[in-house]
């Protein structure tokens, strides 16, 4: 009887879990992918994989962080996999909330798009997340200096493919 009275209880944790995070990884997912629909299904996909997992999950220090892990490497996984033959769309989700300037943000969004999918996983983590490089190592299964150097490469492609449609305030 205890072990159900644990399970229900793990199970309670998890949907607590489910329900306060979802919003942050469809975000983080949409960025990743730029499709609505993809992003919908890796959140589904992620949120499967960390019910499996709960008690390992509920253990880590971050939670949150280990979730966000596991939707970046089924990201990669599934961009390596290209079993889907589904395209890239070329347009995004539109978001409510406070864009201080939409043009540049939509420039962006086409700029990250074009990158590899490495490339667009440091800077959506580092910059747009705003994670440390010791958090996206760890994400990423590799070293703070690996990261400090795909971050510096992937900003000099993102600058390249962008060239003159940004101003110049973006880059300071």
């Amino acid at each position: 009887m205890a072990g159900r009275a644990d399970s229900a209880g793990a199970t309670a944790d998890y949907l607590e879990f489910a329900a306060a995070r979802t919003g942050a990884m469809f975000r983080l997912a949409c960025l990743l992918t730029g499709d609505w629909h993809l992003a919908e299904d890796l959140v589904q996909e992620t949120l499967g994989k960390v019910f499996v997992s709960w008690r390992k999950v509920a253990a880590a220090d971050s939670p949150n962080a280990y979730a966000d892990a596991i939707l970046v490497r089924t990201f990669l996984s599934h961009r390596r996999k290209r079993s889907s033959g589904e395209l890239p769309t070329g347009s995004f989700p539109d978001r409510a909330g406070e864009a201080y300037d939409p043009a540049l943000r939509v420039t962006l969004l086409a700029g990250l798009a074009e990158l590899p999918e490495r490339d667009r996983v440091v800077l959506v983590l580092r910059y747009w997340e705003d994670r440390s490089v010791d958090e996206v190592a760890t994400v990423l299964r590799l070293s703070p200096g690996a990261v400090r150097i795909r971050a510096l490469r992937a900003l000099r492609r993102l600058r390249a493919l962008l060239g003159d449609e940004l101003p110049a305030a973006a880059w300071q």
